[in-house]
Parts: C-alpha cells; structure tokens; sequence
C-alpha cells in the first residue's frame, strides 16, 4: 500500500512539474512584445521617364548594424503604406534574405543616386536563401510582396525620402 501511495506521489509530482513548465513557456511566449513599426520618414517612388508618383510610403530606417541585421524580422504584418529603407554608408553589392522574417517581401535595392538597380521579388519568409542585387546599391526597400509588380516598378525608377529621426 505504501509503494501505491508513494508512486502516486511522485507519478502527481511529476506530472505537476512538467504542467509548469509548459504554462511557463506558454506565458513566456505571451509576454513576447511584436516589434511595433516607427515612422522615421517618408518615401515617394518615382517613374524614370515621367517623374509620375508611383506610391508614398512612410518608413521606418534601418541605419545601423544592429537594425540592418534584424530589418523586418519578428513582425507579422505590415500595412501597405509602409516600408522599411535600408541606409548604407556605401555603394556596392548586396544580398538579403528572410531569416526570421515572417513577412513575404520584395526586395528593392537602390543605388547612391537614388535609382532603383534590382528588384528581389516575393521572398519567402523564413528562407536563409541569398536573395542579391545585380547591381551596387546604397539603399534598400523592403516592402510587402507583390506592390512592387502592383507598381510596375521597373529598373531606373527612383526614389526621394525625408527622415523626420
């Protein structure tokens, strides 16, 4: 009779403790904050031929090491008026992907006179695939996947911004 209540015991002990543990992860993953969008600036793109306004954005800027490497990661939506821009403080080539980021995108890159050099178009999320610019760029776009074919952005199309930091 003792072992019965003494396995009983320990069968109810562990069991209790493997329930906190996952109520523990559970409210761990609650108290996680979503990345909240910053508008940091505004965007205007441009058709090359006829400078036509193609869309106004605002964005938020990715000006550092530590925002370059995280971009759009971790963040479940984005509205479609807005967009991030990468600022580099040179012009060569780049390559992005989609680690972590749960948003599908195009990819924009932009070179040092403000004119659209390459489009990555679609990028799945979660993918680690090199997703690089044919060109030297300073700048890149992240916007939500398909605007830039809604757009009919094309190569040579340009962009102006204003940073409001």
């Amino acid at each position: 009779m003792k072992k019965i209540i003494l396995s009983a015991v320990i069968a109810a002990y562990i069991l209790s403790f493997y329930n906190c543990k996952d109520t523990t992860s559970s409210e761990e993953k609650s108290l996680t904050k979503e990345i909240i969008f910053k508008k940091e600036g505004e965007l205007t793109l441009m058709k090359a031929e006829t400078d036509s306004i193609i869309a106004q954005l605002d964005i938020e800027i990715a000006d550092d090491d530590y925002q370059t490497q995280t971009g759009l990661m971790y963040r479940h939506s984005m509205p479609a008026n807005q967009a991030m821009l990468f600022v580099f403080p040179d012009e060569q080539r780049r390559s992005f992907y989609m680690k972590n980021t749960e948003i599908p995108l195009d990819i924009i890159y932009i070179d040092s006179e403000k004119k659209v050099v390459s489009i990555q178009k679609n990028a799945k999320p979660m993918d680690e695939t090199s997703l690089p610019s044919e060109a030297a760029s300073q700048y890149v776009l992240e916007v939500n996947a398909g605007l830039s074919d809604a757009w009919t952005l094309e190569k040579g199309d340009r962009i102006r911004f204003s940073i409001s930091k």
